[in-house]
């Protein structure tokens, strides 16, 4: 029989604002957070000085997962227009979950508009990271303007992010031919 580790109030919390936050917004309540993970607001308190440092603690606690899923492994040998595709059909994929309310690194700049707060923080640094995957990728690839691809396939990423996970249109058969026309235009091998 296994005994599974019960969880620490620390990561009860870091769960109920991973899980609070991207289905209800970055307005969500300590209360509801402290509720939902089962945890006094005190224990709170004493754990992190606020709202603001869980929130950003947790989507930090997430970028590995969320990298994961998203960009393709660092060692594969597809060649970088596969590897950028790669991104776009895992979003595609994501996207069909009825769960799905759209890149929850975006959701948090939009909402919070304070680039300054702890969380905006964390999420630009992902998004940073990802337009840098994307632009290695399309030096890689012998894209004319790199720089620029990067941050047309970024807007790309993000718009189609956002329209899915509010759901004001399907992903699947527009994302990737996108991406695709855009890697073309490019002249992506």
């Amino acid at each position: 029989m296994t005994i599974k580790a019960k969880r620490s109030p620390r990561e009860r919390l870091l769960d109920a604002a991973a899980t609070l936050t991207y289905r209800d917004g970055v307005g969500i309540g300590v209360e509801a957070l402290c509720k939902a993970a089962g945890v006094s607001k005190r224990s709170m308190y004493q754990l992190f000085e606020s709202k603001d440092e869980l929130l950003a603690a947790s989507l930090e606690e997430r970028a590995f997962a969320h990298v994961a899923r998203a960009l393709p492994p660092a060692d594969d040998d597809r060649s970088p227009r596969e590897r950028i595709l790669h991104v776009f059909e895992r979003v595609e994929l994501q996207a069909g979950a009825p769960e799905f309310r759209g890149c929850r690194y975006l959701a948090v700049q939009i909402e919070l508009k304070d680039h300054s707060h702890p969380a905006s923080q964390v999420a630009h640094r992902i998004k940073e990271d990802l337009t840098a995957f994307f632009r290695a990728e399309a030096e890689r690839g012998g894209a004319s303007d790199p720089g620029l691809l990067a941050r047309q396939l970024i807007l790309v990423f993000d718009g189609a992010s956002a329209r899915a996970g509010i759901g004001a249109d399907k992903l699947t058969g527009l994302i990737v031919p996108t991406a695709a026309t855009l890697l073309d235009a490019a002249g992506m091998r």
